[in-house]
């Protein structure tokens, strides 16, 4: 297995708050974390679309993805995704089509159908019934490429309206899923499929193997292009990983469990009554020292015949999670690009 070849590694980040963060300070540890992730040599840096959810600080990618892409220089910068039932497409189109413009080749949009949010917020946001907005997904998909350029259909909105500034050049269209809906639309459509197997809903090789079999070349994609998700912690040692895993397996827990616990120290995590029960969840997470972590990320991609990884890591501060990463770049062997 360790002569398996390296495929590249990217990044997604939430912008988690721990107990004790403010806002601004989550989204700075956002902008540390990719920075360092550039220099590091990872393909991609990715945030989230999340609302209502006093613990998440990545509300709106658009924006954010303009800071991040403004504080680092070449590193591909995107969204693990917009959730595109709760815009027009126009206005994404609009939005990535300036993100492009400002910095060409380098803007990476990825698109996932879920809402982000519970269906209240998803309605008020959306100001139309959330199930509708659902069920015109593969057609807005359809608008939003058009717009941009790449019209896979004869009919659409883009016979009508253009996606302004226009770029010279145009965002990577990506879409991603935690199920096999998005990945039949993504083979049928010809374009890369992001499987969010960090969801840990047990579906990944299904979904993949429907991308696979519905796959359809496209002007901008000849061959699949699947890429994964995977909740991923390195530390020094084992028992220092498993140390500072705790504070995230407790945050999914609480989620799993229907209540906030925040993500608390891991001395608090270390001694917090539900952390037995939360460890004992099954979880496809990646834990453990530098070589542990390797082999197990070496096997996920041996099992899904991934194109890329991309990797999400949850403690408490951003010290451990920088560290993480740069452990992971280590023994991952990457070209490391010029600071």
């Amino acid at each position: 297995m360790n002569n398996l070849p390296r495929v590249p590694l990217g990044v997604l980040d939430l912008a988690v708050l721990n107990d004790s963060e403010t806002s601004a300070q989550a989204l700075a540890n956002t902008t540390l974390l990719a920075q360092r992730a550039e220099a590091l040599g990872y393909a991609r840096f990715w945030v989230a679309e999340h609302h209502n959810a006093p613990f998440l600080a990545s509300t709106t990618p658009s924006v954010l993805i303009a800071h991040l892409a403004a504080r680092t220089s070449h590193i591909h910068v995107g969204s693990g995704g917009v959730m595109l039932p709760n815009h027009a497409p126009l206005v994404i189109a609009e939005q990535f089509a300036m993100l492009e413009a400002l910095h060409p080749g380098r803007i990476d949009l990825g698109i996932g159908r879920a809402p982000g949010t519970d269906p209240g917020t998803a309605a008020a946001l959306r100001g139309i019934s959330p199930s509708l907005a659902v069920e015109d997904f593969p057609q807005h998909v359809v608008d939003v490429l058009g717009l941009l350029g790449d019209p896979v259909s004869e009919h659409g909105m883009w016979e009508r309206f253009s996606a302004t500034p226009r770029p010279n050049s145009s965002p990577t269209v990506i879409l991603l899923g935690s199920s096999d809906f998005s990945a039949r639309l993504a083979g049928q459509l010809g374009l890369p499929f992001a499987y969010a197997n960090h969801f840990d809903t047990g579906l990944t090789m299904v979904a993949l193997d429907a991308y696979r079999k519905n796959f359809r070349p496209s002007e901008s994609l000849h061959e699949p292009h699947a890429i994964v998700s995977a909740n991923v912690l390195a530390a020094d040692t084992a028992e220092q990983a498993a140390f500072l895993a705790a504070p995230g397996q407790l945050l999914i827990f609480g989620i799993r469990s229907g209540r906030f616990l925040p993500l608390m120290a891991p001395e608090n995590a270390a001694v917090h009554p539900d952390l037995p029960a939360a460890r004992r969840m099954p979880s496809n997470r990646i834990v453990g020292d530098p070589d542990s972590v390797r082999e197990s990320i070496q096997a996920l991609v041996q099992q899904t015949q991934a194109d890329e990884i991309i990797v999400s890591t949850s403690a408490f501060a951003i010290a451990d999670r920088i560290h993480s990463l740069e452990l992971l770049a280590h023994v991952w062997q990457m070209p490391v690009a010029a600071s």
